[in-house]
């Protein structure tokens, strides 16, 4: 069983974990009305994807 000889340090362990980064979300236009929207979901202000009106919207 594989067990540390010794102990990583405060420096070694902040400097593996500086890689983990939030990536701000992609966005794209919806074809229908132009607002921005997440890519592959349905979009929030008027309701379609892939062309068609999936959700009712008011």
């Amino acid at each position: 069983m594989g067990v540390p000889k010794r102990r990583v340090s405060k420096a070694r362990k902040n400097k593996r974990r500086s890689q983990w980064k939030i990536a701000a979300p992609k966005l794209v236009s919806c074809p229908h009305c132009h607002q921005l929207m997440i890519p592959h979901r349905v979009c929030k202000s008027c309701g379609y994807y892939d062309g068609r009106q999936v959700v009712n919207m008011e």
